[in-house]
């Protein structure tokens, strides 16, 4: 896969982690939920990008 690929999905991840994380937070009010938002996209983005 090229770089220019592997660059584009991350960036398409980063942006429902920031805007997601941040819904995450203001409706269930827990850092934790948050963190466990952001470890699920961090681990889906991973698979996208290792293949």
């Amino acid at each position: 896969m090229e770089i220019s690929r592997r660059l584009g999905i991350l960036v398409f991840f980063g942006v429902p982690a920031i805007i997601g994380g941040g819904i995450v937070y203001a409706l269930l009010g827990s850092l934790t939920a948050m963190w466990a938002y952001e470890i699920m996209l961090v681990v889906l983005a991973g698979a996208f990008v290792s293949r």
